[in-house]
């Protein structure tokens, strides 16, 4: 192979080679990056916006193709909205501007996750047949004057539904005047892109990551370790104990539910909920820590969300870019607790049901989102009747509390999971009447490796935080040899220990 077919190989977008974190080309991107950044990294901040832009847009490039022209739109429309927001003085100009950013933003997410859904919905009613035209690739079609791109099917662009909400935080804010629009739109763009966390979060706020554009590279010995620990963690969550229970059981057990008995399908949704996990906060892990090598600081996503004492409490550790983005720009919008008792409930059961459909255009994940908005409501009102009735002493342990929050956010992930809403009623309905305990350890013994790593990964997820921390601590005041020599170990046993055929992070699907 020739230099210019490597190039020409290097800078086409194949839809095959996305720079995903779990495969070899991306750490390849990643080095490059990092070999450029070390001659840009002490320069004005101008070359290291410019710099970090232009790498984040490749990656985008390689992960989209030419689905990274929207990105560029959304970017340069939010970016001079949000200056004539700033400084017009009239109100009514202000709130037009903003309903603009809003309608355009959203109209085009809706556009690309909802067009199929919203479609199906009105052939079914009305009886039509209507069908979705891509009217995205029949514009570049005719810009380039070459029936390049399929017009009859409409692709959802990786990381749309995060970088749309990353923008709207940002308009918003300025339209609330929490933030002063940013001066140029090169330090606006990176913002946006910084590919680490583009496709999949966390959401970050600009009044968080802005000010840091501007601040002179600072990193620390101990940071630098921590971060390389964060991305070393994340991979060993993804690669070794999400994808492994994935495809050797999950997967199975979720395709053909009718071919397992309830207590296969019981373990199959704990395997889930520790596999979703798992393959987020590994993602985030690995997002925050690839940021903090480059002298940025990402929010954490995640704080041990299945050991939450209640659905409130879960939502604080679950995700928790977009439970606060929804709390903040939709519950709080639509009135959040000032209007009373039954508005609240109303609130949020809209917000809860908006964030189900956030994840997907599918009936199975409006029914995910209206399950946690209503036991949400519930415990809401409970607590203020336990409150009136001055029955506060009245409480369940706390163990009892976790115990069952956590099998009812299980029971939500088999609607999350499930293919169709149909066939997650019938994997509630078998867990119920098909346990067959006399094959329990025969199953047991068959997935024993399986059933092993899951119960690993519950065990460490439920450990205090003061022993997480006591470890992690532990490992940085290791000497830099046997640091370096653990990393490598883990990096050989990831390697050893991936699939053939790689495993996309879940959340790039929504």
């Amino acid at each position: 192979m020739d230099i210019l077919s490597i190039l020409e190989e290097i800078f086409t977008y194949n839809e095959g080679s996305a720079l995903i974190f779990t495969r070899l080309s991306f750490w390849f991107f990643f080095t490059v990056l990092l070999a450029g950044y070390l001659l840009v990294y002490k320069k004005k901040h101008a070359a290291k916006s410019l710099y970090l832009l232009l790498f984040s847009l490749f990656f985008y490039y390689k992960s989209s193709g030419v689905y990274f022209l929207l990105l560029l739109f959304s970017t340069t429309l939010d970016f001079h909205l949000a200056k004539a927001i700033y400084h017009s003085h009239r109100h009514l100009a202000r709130k037009l501007l903003v309903a603009l950013s809003v309608a355009v933003n959203l109209g085009l997410l809706a556009y690309f996750k909802y067009a199929y859904f919203f479609t199906s919905i009105i052939n079914d009613f009305l009886g039509t047949e209507c069908r979705v035209v891509n009217i995205f690739s029949a514009a570049v079609n005719m810009a380039t004057g070459a029936e390049k791109f399929d017009v009859s099917n409409l692709i959802l662009p990786i990381g749309i539904s995060f970088y749309t909400f990353q923008i709207l935080s940002y308009t918003l804010d300025v339209y609330r005047r929490r933030v002063t629009p940013v001066g140029n739109i090169i330090d606006f763009g990176f913002y946006v892109s910084f590919f680490p966390s583009l496709v999949a979060g966390p959401i970050v706020r600009a009044s968080d990551f802005i000010p840091q554009i501007y601040k002179e590279y600072s990193i620390t010995r101990r940071e630098m370790w921590q971060a390389v620990l964060l991305i070393v963690s994340g991979l060993v969550k993804k690669v070794v104990i999400s994808d492994y229970i994935s495809l050797n059981f999950v997967d199975r057990v979720f395709d053909v539910p009718a071919l397992f008995s309830g207590f296969e399908l019981l373990m199959g949704v704990y395997g889930y909920a520790i596999q979703i996990y798992c393959d987020f906060s590994g993602y985030t892990d690995i997002a925050i820590g690839l940021a903090l090598l480059l002298g940025f600081r990402l929010p954490p996503n995640f704080s041990s969300p299945y050991r939450a004492a209640g659905l409130r409490d879960f939502w604080r550790r679950w995700h928790i870019s977009l439970s606060s983005w929804l709390r903040d720009y939709l519950y709080i919008a639509l009135g959040g607790s000032r209007k009373g008792r039954a508005r609240t409930y109303l609130n949020l059961m809209l917000t809860m049901l908006l964030g189900g459909l956030w994840h997907g255009a599918s009936y199975k994940f409006i029914i995910w989102g209206g399950l946690h908005g209503l036991a949400l409501a519930a415990g809401r009102c409970w607590g203020e009747r336990r409150a009136a009735l001055r029955l506060g002493k009245l409480k369940l342990p706390g163990f009892v509390q976790i115990l069952l929050t956590f099998h009812f956010v299980c029971l939500t992930w088999i609607f999350f999971r499930a293919a169709n809403v149909s066939m997650a009623l019938d994997i509630i309905y078998r867990i119920g009447a098909d346990f067959y305990l006399p094959a329990i350890p025969d199953i047991v013994m068959g997935y024993s490796l399986v059933f092993g790593l899951m119960l690993a990964a519950y065990a460490i997820h439920f450990l205090p935080q003061k022993v997480k921390a006591w470890y992690r601590e532990a490992f940085v005041r290791l000497p830099d040899a046997v640091k370096i020599a653990a990393v490598l170990l883990a990096v050989f046993f990831i390697y050893q220990a991936s699939s053939a055929e790689m495993q996309p992070f879940i959340y790039f699907q929504f």
